[in-house]
């Protein structure tokens, strides 16, 4: 996760320094304002809209816009398994172990040399005094960014068509021909099957022992379609990497991890953000680690907006960034804030709104700060306060920290969850049926 808001003006190749060090003209004061405005914008965007299609989400019943419920369990996990993934990422570029059969050597010198063929280690053998050369990465970053950008050059266009199917349902005709189409892959054999051995008859109200199913995707033509004009800004991006095609599927990604990513309550919300508030100022201030896979990474994993987009236009090359880690992880909380909101049936939004409120300010104070210090900030350390403390502070004074730190959102996709529901309906059923014989 790239959580790090870069400083325009340290010149690291994050912030759009050259990547060979040389200097590059200063931004003007314009340009840094243009830049940081459109990236709070775009942040702001995804939280907003994906926050209100989370309550549509919530109370959907398509099997292929189920939300993933994010439990205090996950919540506590997360930053750990993040944390590991980080290092593993930036040990696997840039450290290559030396051979077993070297491991008696004694390490002497440790030194990295240029080379066309990249960096090498040099061990020498304090006995014969030889050189023994190894590769520090192991694959070609090239190999292994070209893998990524076709990685997310399907998901991009999957996420991108999810986001704008909505806004593109508008502009179909009436008589539009809109057939409906179901992905369904299922674990088991064609006995558990419905219609197979064992199932039950029809009318008898009974259910079939179900199949375990891996992937349960509904669409239509009109999906179709949209899918289509995503896969043109796929080719796009998998083509120029242009730094457009790389926000619209940032937004994406952001919007669709707002909509479809729940935490149950505002407990493991309070988790999750206290968590990864560690995680970013660990890896941002503590080690060089984030920035230097985040420097490594070719992929939409962050929003990018030029500095001087005035003075080179759309080929402007010399960016200021936020990681979607910024966008998303406040959101999925600002959007739980909404869904409480809407739970109290008061007919306002004043959490959801305070929140808002809340990551505006501390967004704003990120760039601040880091137009004071002139070095990356991790944002996190902002937001997280100003996204928890002030909606705990209007609950305080509201009287509502109970009901707040008590609404619970149940998982839809949990069977444990849905059988306990319907053991509680049908002894309901019972119940009903043994008064009746009663009376």
């Amino acid at each position: 996760m790239d959580s790090a808001l870069s400083d325009p003006h340290n010149g690291s190749a994050e912030a759009g320094g050259a990547a060979n060090g040389t200097a590059r003209p200063p931004s003007t004061p314009e340009g840094i304002a243009l830049a940081y405005g459109s990236l709070l914008l775009m942040a702001l965007l995804p939280i907003f809209f994906g926050a209100l299609r989370s309550v549509r989400c919530a109370r959907g019943k398509n099997a292929s816009d189920m939300p993933e419920t994010i439990t205090s369990r996950d919540a506590a996990r997360f930053p750990i398994i993040a944390s590991c993934t980080l290092l593993g990422l930036y040990l696997f570029f840039k450290v290559y172990f030396p051979n077993k059969s070297y491991t008696g050597s004694v390490l002497k010198t440790w030194k990295t040399q240029k080379s066309k063929k990249g960096k090498t280690a040099v061990i020498q053998n304090p006995t014969t005094r030889d050189n023994h050369r190894f590769p520090l990465e192991i694959f070609s970053q090239e190999y292994i960014n070209l893998l990524l950008s076709m990685y997310f050059f399907v998901l991009g266009i999957l996420a991108l068509s999810h986001t704008i199917s909505p806004f593109m349902n508008k502009f179909f005709p009436a008589n539009f021909p809109n057939r409906q189409y179901q992905l369904l892959f299922t674990q088991g054999s064609g006995e558990n099957k419905e219609g197979g051995r064992g199932s039950p008859a029809p009318g008898s109200g009974l259910t079939r022992p179900l199949c375990p199913e891996i992937i349960n995707y509904e669409f239509d033509a009109k999906d179709l379609v949209c899918l289509g004009l995503s896969s043109i800004v796929g080719v796009w991006y998998l083509l120029r990497k242009h730094w457009i095609a790389n926000n619209l599927f940032g937004l994406a990604f952001s919007l669709n991890g707002v909509e479809l990513l729940h935490l149950n309550n505002v407990s493991t919300g309070c988790i999750l953000l206290g968590g990864l508030f560690i995680y970013d100022v660990f890896w941002v201030f503590g080690t060089n680690v984030m920035v230097t896979v985040a420097k490594s990474f070719e992929a939409p994993i962050k929003l990018v907006f030029p500095q001087d987009l005035l003075e080179k236009g759309l080929e402007a090359d010399n960016f200021a960034m936020l990681g979607l880690g910024d966008i998303v992880i406040p959101g999925i909380f600002i959007a739980l804030l909404l869904r409480f909101d809407i739970s109290l049936k008061k007919n306002t939004h004043t959490y959801f709104y305070t929140s808002f409120a809340a990551y505006i300010f501390g967004l704003g104070l990120t760039i601040f700060i880091m137009h004071i210090f002139k070095h990356a900030q991790p944002a996190l350390l902002y937001l997280v306060p100003a996204c928890i403390g002030f909606p705990v502070l209007v609950a305080l004074a509201k009287g509502e920290v109970t009901e707040m730190f008590s609404y619970e959102e149940s998982n839809p996709k949990d069977p444990a969850a849905v059988t306990e529901g319907s053991k509680e309906g049908t002894a309901a059923s019972a119940s009903k049926g043994l008064e009746k014989k009663e009376k």
